[in-house]
């Protein structure tokens, strides 16, 4: 059979990007090399699958740190009311939670996954399992494609391979690697939204404690911000981890920083001062170690009171003033010194990719390569937590989807 085009990468911008491209009348192959599509799908936003995040598309912008201009045309042309309605309209009913994160009302990632294969096959997209080598391009334009079988004749490519997190799932960078061989530039990719790494044993004496409602700063080594959030964080037997510790680390560039708690975020210091006299007030006859235990969790404690360098025996009403004050310093800004970010292998998103400016913003078409587009993690964009990724992913497939050249040529709704 012979094909408009083909998507390359069964993942979600690589679906989307089919499924509009099929709908507009092309004829359309998705070659996927795992044994089935949507992999790392399945795991994202731990199984449940945070399908995107209900806020308008420039709010969607402002959570992406990295390129974020270029990805505004695609954003208005798909914003997340969008795939929300394209989900539900297709059987698959979706909720809304806390940070106005999207996700399906069964809790299962596989509700969307069966969605967008119903819409595949529905539209009459060719899905085969293959392993493709290269895109092979002639005289500036493309060809077709090699795959580990055969060579494969087409007017137009998508790129959508996704970066170099969860190798297990297939995303191991070959689409990159195509891309360079054809003249792209590759941002080199690095983990972001990582957990990062302590220089020091300090969190691994707290490791499994959860905080919520605390405040983050993360500083580089000359103390410039680099980053300032507020909400959950966990200590783990590496370091820090949590959604706070994520989006800080696509602000993380090179090693080496610290990263500065605020355990009580709605106090003011004057405030917490008098918070904190009270306790000592109330529990005047326990040692400092037993005083405490309405102020902070208890794992927590005897961390505190050696950074302050305080006797976990002193008697609470036997506290200096001075010692107090060090007390209170390390509740407002408890600090953890950052060796760097954990292997790219352990990242939900990949930071780097092709070069953006060798993209046309508007159509996701290469400027080097005549019919090669790009979709979803290859490219040299990401975003914070809360579904702004895959909304990344949706919004840069049907750009792409709305540009190949198909058979019949027509511009398609979204119902």
């Amino acid at each position: 059979m012979n094909y408009d085009g083909i998507v390359v990468g069964g993942g979600p911008a690589g679906m989307l990007c089919a499924i509009f491209a099929a709908k507009r009348g092309g004829r359309v192959l998705l070659l996927e090399k795992n044994d089935r599509l949507g992999k790392k799908l399945l795991i994202t936003g731990k199984g449940r699958c945070n399908v995107t995040n209900d806020c308008t598309s420039a709010q969607v912008l402002q959570n992406v740190p990295r390129n974020n201009r270029f990805l505004y045309s695609a954003m208005e042309g798909f914003p997340p009311e969008k795939i929300m309605h394209l989900l539900q309209e297709n059987g698959c009913a979706l909720k809304v939670e806390r940070g106005n994160r999207v996700f399906p009302v069964s809790d299962r990632s596989a509700s969307v996954l069966e969605c967008l294969r119903h819409l595949l096959k529905k539209h009459g997209v060719t899905v085969r399992q293959a392993t493709v080598r290269d895109v092979e391009a002639c005289e500036g334009s493309v060809v077709g494609v090699r795959t580990d079988k055969e060579t494969l004749t087409c007017q137009w490519v998508v790129l959508a391979t996704g970066g170099v997190s969860y190798p297990a799932t297939g995303s191991t960078g070959d689409g990159l690697a195509m891309a360079e061989r054809l003249g792209h530039t590759i941002v080199p990719p690095e983990g972001s939204l990582v957990p990062l790494e302590e220089d020091g044993t300090t969190c691994a004496v707290m490791q499994g404690l959860s905080l919520r409602n605390v405040g983050v700063k993360l500083l580089n080594v000359k103390n410039k911000l680099l980053y300032d959030d507020f909400g959950e964080l966990l200590f783990t037997h590496f370091g820090v981890s949590g959604p706070t510790v994520l989006s800080a680390s696509a602000h993380l560039k090179g090693d080496g920083c610290r990263l500065l708690i605020d355990l009580k975020p709605a106090l003011e210091p004057k405030k917490l001062n008098e918070r904190l006299l009270r306790d000592l007030d109330q529990y005047k006859n326990r040692t400092m170690e037993n005083a405490l235990t309405d102020l902070l969790p208890r794992s927590m404690i005897p961390v505190i009171l050696q950074l302050a360098q305080i006797d976990p025996s002193l008697q609470a009403n036997s506290l200096k003033k001075e010692q107090r004050r060090r007390l209170l310093d390390l509740l407002k800004a408890f600090p953890v010194e950052i060796k760097g970010k954990r292997p790219v292998e352990e990242a939900i998103i990949t930071s780097g990719g092709v070069k953006v400016s060798q993209v046309d913003p508007k159509t996701m078409e290469s400027k080097l390569i005549n019919g090669l587009y790009f979709a979803g993690e290859i490219l040299d964009c990401d975003a914070y937590t809360g579904g702004f990724n895959l909304q990344i992913a949706w919004a840069t497939a049907y750009a792409a989807a709305m540009a190949v050249k198909t058979g019949i040529d027509k511009q398609a709704d979204i119902s």
